[in-house]
């Protein structure tokens, strides 16, 4: 399907030049064939939204069974009117499918992409045929945005990613990890995990970090989650250590800034000997030279080094030799129920009798049960943390 530009010249230019104004196109179009009723129920459908005040169309032009709504946007910047406008799309998309597919018994899917129509320069006296070419354009820019799969669920996911990171809505938990090197179980340190309020788009911080490094918005999320982190832990006595996550990623990222952790520490008054950087092992590190080399200007300044999620990852040994952390943290999958299954205990054994020769202390992850930590200690795990010890929550005074 091709959108002619002298079809929306003709269109265009006998519409009311009140038109000029904050406008936007939706496009609506079935991934395989239309069901038989589209046409007809995308025109009461579109009747209905205008009649209850939804929507404010200017023009609908249908090519072929694709639609484009032209609409007037309501006041606002640029960022919020394409929030309206995804919404608004995103509302049709599902909405339309679902009835669509009640009544016509279609398996179908239907896209939906959007544009924002190019106001006019202020104070230029453009000429109909110019606005007529900027609604071609933005027809064209939603059509093309609409037929990548998934690709309005993606945008929605991206303006809230976004609106997180500059609203700075993140947050952060502190977790436990308690020293089983006596039978007191003292205190030993936090891992700060982040949170945030609005769950819309992403369930977890999982979801959340993994979207931004596809984005690549990975290093500015992971130095919004770093401060966070840092301005909630108050101060730490010298033995006790604050273990931040760290994607390995984010190291090679050209916006990385070497020191400026230090400078957020020495701002709140810590030290870099009571922070720990966890490099997770739920993605695979692909240069390990500059790895090593981040890794020992952070090493140089103070800091620790922790490979997490051991036995969840994709090359545990091998970061293990490559890196050589000051802890290994041992991920959940080995520790549930390890006391009821003798091969998790052989791996556990393996990486404690690893980790001492290492001279490396070992952390076990996930604790939740008193058999499990019992396990763990008989093993002769230096530290442990979970539910059992303590759930994330504020900091101890």
């Amino acid at each position: 399907m091709r959108v002619n530009r002298m079809q929306v010249r003709n269109r265009v230019r006998h519409a009311p030049m009140e038109w000029r104004g904050g406008r936007g196109v939706i496009y609506l179009s079935w991934h395989s064939v239309a069901p038989a009723g589209w046409r007809r129920f995308a025109e009461e459908a579109v009747a209905a939204e205008i009649e209850r005040a939804a929507i404010e169309v200017e023009e609908k032009y249908w090519i072929h069974n694709d639609l484009f709504l032209l609409l007037r946007l309501p006041t606002g910047g640029r960022s919020k009117l394409e929030g309206w406008l995804l919404e608004q799309a995103i509302k049709q998309q599902t909405e339309w499918e679902s009835r669509l597919r009640a009544t016509e018994a279609t398996e179908a899917r239907l896209l939906a992409g959007v544009s924002i129509i190019e106001a006019e320069v202020p104070g230029s006296s453009a000429q109909p045929e110019e606005d007529a070419d900027r609604v071609y354009e933005a027809m064209k820019r939603a059509m093309v945005h609409g037929q990548r799969d998934g690709s309005l669920v993606r945008s929605m996911k991206l303006r809230a990613l976004e609106q997180l990171i500059a609203e700075h809505a993140l947050m952060s938990v502190y977790q436990p990890i308690m020293s089983l090197q006596s039978e007191e179980r003292p205190l030993f340190g936090y891992e700060a995990l982040a949170r945030f309020a609005k769950q819309d788009w992403f369930p977890g911080p999982q979801q959340l970090f993994a979207f931004a490094e596809q984005e690549g918005l990975a290093y500015r999320l992971d130095r919004l989650a770093r401060r966070k982190a840092l301005d909630g832990i108050g101060s730490l006595k010298p033995e006790q250590r604050l273990f931040i996550n760290v994607q390995a990623q984010i190291m090679n990222d050209p916006h990385f800034t070497p020191g400026r952790t230090l400078s957020m520490l020495e701002r709140r008054g810590l030290s870099p000997h009571n922070v720990v950087f966890e490099i997770t092992e739920r993605t695979s590190i692909d240069d390990f030279g500059a790895m090593k080399k981040a890794l020992q200007h952070y090493r140089s300044q103070g800091f620790q080094i922790a490979i997490d999620d051991v036995g969840a990852g994709y090359s545990s040994l091998q970061s293990i030799v490559e890196l050589r952390p000051d802890y290994i943290k041992v991920d959940r999958s080995i520790i549930d129920r390890i006391d009821e299954d003798d091969v998790k205990l052989h791996i556990l054994h393996t990486l404690v009798q690893l980790a001492y020769k290492l001279d490396v202390s070992i952390i076990a992850e996930g604790i939740e049960r008193e058999a499990e930590l019992a396990a763990v200690k008989m093993l002769g795990v230096h530290y442990a943390q979970g539910y059992l010890l303590g759930r994330p929550g504020g900091i101890q005074s």
